[in-house]
Order: structure tokens, then C-alpha cells, then sequence
């Protein structure tokens, strides 16, 4: 169920990050900036659900400071070393099985 743009409600029930933590860390990391809509409706696209949840994972999880956080992405982003697979999922899997977990909830609800 992929779509071009989700809003903070659904990008924050897909990513379990509150709306307000969604709006803080826009502050904090300019690679995460969703479009706004005329409303001033904030529009987020795939690329950013996906960095939320790297996000989450580095601050939430691994406890990471948002500086800890920012640095860590800088240097990713110049390190030009590609991905050894492994057994962890990466991102954009995260991301698909979290939108497919909301997807089967809101149809169970429904029956």
C-alpha cells in the first residue's frame, strides 16, 4: 500500500515516533524536511519514513544523542561503503513491514 505523501499521523502511527518528536527532529536534521502542503499540512514521502526510522533506531533505541545521531548520518553519507548483508533488515524493510502491520490493524478493526 505505497502512496506518494503521508501525514504526521500516519507517518507517526507507521514509525511509533510522535508527531511532536517528528517536528523536533525536523529542526535538528536537514535531510528530513516534508514538503508542505497550501494548509501548511506536512506531506512526507518514502525517503523520509525511511530516515525516521533510522532516526528512531539511533536515538530511541541504540541512545544516541541527536548530535551522536547527526554525526553518525554525516558520516555515513561520506562513507561510500556499501551494505554487507546480514541478518538484519534494512530500513526500507522496517518501514514496508511497519506499514503492512498498520494496514492489517486497521482492517481487523474493521471486521
Amino acid at each position: 500500500m505505497k502512496k506518494l505523501y503521508y501525514s504526521i499521523g500516519e507517518v507517526s502511527e507507521i514509525t511509533s515516533v510522535e508527531p511532536h518528536v517528528l517536528r523536533y527532529w525536523e529542526t535538528i536534521f536537514k535531510d528530513l524536511s516534508p514538503r508542505k502542503n497550501k494548509a501548511g499540512n506536512r506531506n512526507y514521502r518514502e525517503e523520509d519514513i525511511t530516515l525516521i526510522l533510522k532516526l528512531k533506531e539511533l536515538i530511541q533505541d541504540k541512545k544516541y544523542s541527536t548530535a551522536g545521531a547527526k554525526k553518525f548520518l554525516e558520516n555515513e553519507n561520506h562513507s561510500e561503503k556499501a551494505d554487507k548483508p546480514g541478518n538484519e533488515l534494512t530500513y526500507e524493510a522496517k518501514k514496508d513491514l511497519k506499514e503492512v502491520r498498520v494496514f492489517l490493524q486497521k482492517l481487523r478493526d474493521k471486521l
